[in-house]
């Protein structure tokens, strides 16, 4: 049986606010009861590892009301001074975020390091603190699972990152239960290990939320897979030949587009503009993740003969041109299209029908402008020029 992939759910800034919200809330919720807790018990059942464990919970505090932070300001819409809008504070907030996990990973191993050297006056530790351990372990596992499926749904790379900061926790907690539990089996040195284990997890993590956001920071396109769908879709719009420069970039859990497009070369302006906005529409539609398009129209392609900087003479000047040389007045020259291509120029030159009907005229314009193509006129040159006659001059 033929499967068919699910489009990815498209949620209004409005809904995303809320969930975004709530989840954020109930992690601070969680985090605040498992601070008190851990702290508390740590420093009366003398559990470094625990304490530890508890200014982790306190990290997860701060790193909370940052994302609540974010996410009112980030959803601020663009004005003039943010004409791409405020989406790159999640970012920011991810970077500090993964700052204040290596902040606090580097003080866990430094002070565990520092009380390993002279345990001899360390007391013992009391049972209450495992108990202690094992029921933050299931807390934190359990505010992993509810905040991975939230930000997976919102595709938010902010509420990621605060989702596997729990997750980090959990583990941490399981190092933290078994250090305490050797420590009550007579092998006090467990509890400091745990303690140094814990602050090396927080680090680690840290540091990688810290290279995500510096990558997004950087300008880093999106991977392979969703280019190539971008490209796939812009080439399959009707109207576009082909396809190149093709460039991407993250906008927090969005995507910035330009690309690109190669046009019939002899097609109006507007017609080219229609066909730049249905592909637009096509790749925002296609793929919900990209907040917008920019779509440069082209009609050769940049990557074979160059970018082509603006003609050496100006409409004006080409037209005059035309007129002396074909030997019309202004007012019988009813329109002209000039297409410039290959580092020429072409022309179409519209006359009245009644015009190429006098006795030896359409002869003399034609002979014109044979002589005309292939001379170079102040630095341009007319490849070709096309003469036609109309019966409706508007």
């Amino acid at each position: 049986m033929e499967q068919h992939a699910t489009r990815p759910e498209v949620i209004d800034d409005a809904t995303r606010s809320h969930l975004l919200k709530r989840s954020t809330w109930i992690s601070i919720a969680v985090n605040l009861v498992l601070t008190i807790v851990q702290i508390v018990v740590g420093l009366l059942a003398h559990a470094q590892s625990l304490v530890a464990d508890g200014l982790h919970s306190l990290a997860d505090l701060i790193a909370d009301f940052m994302v609540l932070f974010a996410n009112r300001h980030s959803n601020t819409p663009a004005d003039d001074e943010h004409p791409y809008g405020h989406g790159r504070i999640e970012t920011v907030a991810s970077l500090v975020l993964g700052g204040l996990l290596m902040a606090t990973g580097a003080g866990f191993l430094w002070s565990a390091g520092v009380r390993i050297q002279d345990m001899s006056h360390l007391p013992p530790i009391a049972p209450i603190a495992l108990w202690t351990a094992l029921l933050t372990l299931a807390a934190k596992e359990g505010l992993f699972r509810y905040m991975l499926a939230v930000a997976n749904r919102l595709r938010s790379p902010m509420l990621i990152a605060n989702a596997w900061h729990a997750r980090s926790d959990a583990a941490s907690s399981l190092v933290v239960a078994i250090g305490i539990g050797g420590s009550l089996m007579g092998y006090r040195v467990f509890d400091l290990l745990a303690a140094a284990i814990v602050g090396f997890m927080i680090a680690r993590m840290g540091a990688m939320f810290v290279y995500e956001a510096l990558q997004e920071l950087i300008d880093t396109g999106l991977d392979e897979q969703q280019v190539q769908q971008i490209r796939t879709t812009l080439q399959q719009t009707s109207g576009v030949i082909d396809v190149h420069e093709l460039r991407t970039r993250r906008m927090a859990h969005k995507a910035l587009v330009d690309a690109h497009i190669l046009v019939d070369a002899r097609i109006s302006v507007s017609e080219g503009h229609r066909i730049a906005e249905r592909a637009r529409a096509d790749v925002m539609e296609a793929i919900p993740d990209v907040m917008d398009v920019l779509v440069h129209v082209d009609v050769e392609d940049d990557l074979q003969v160059g970018h082509e900087v603006a003609p050496k003479m100006g409409r004006s000047a080409l037209i005059a041109q035309l007129q002396q040389g074909l030997g019309l007045a202004p007012e019988e020259m009813l329109r002209v299209v000039l297409h410039f291509l290959g580092g020429r120029v072409e022309a179409d030159v519209f006359v009245l029908s009644s015009l190429l009907q006098q006795a030896g005229r359409a002869e003399t314009l034609a002979e014109n402008a044979r002589a005309m193509q292939g001379q170079q006129q102040q630095g341009e040159t007319f490849s070709a020029i096309r003469l036609h006659g109309t019966f409706a001059p508007n």
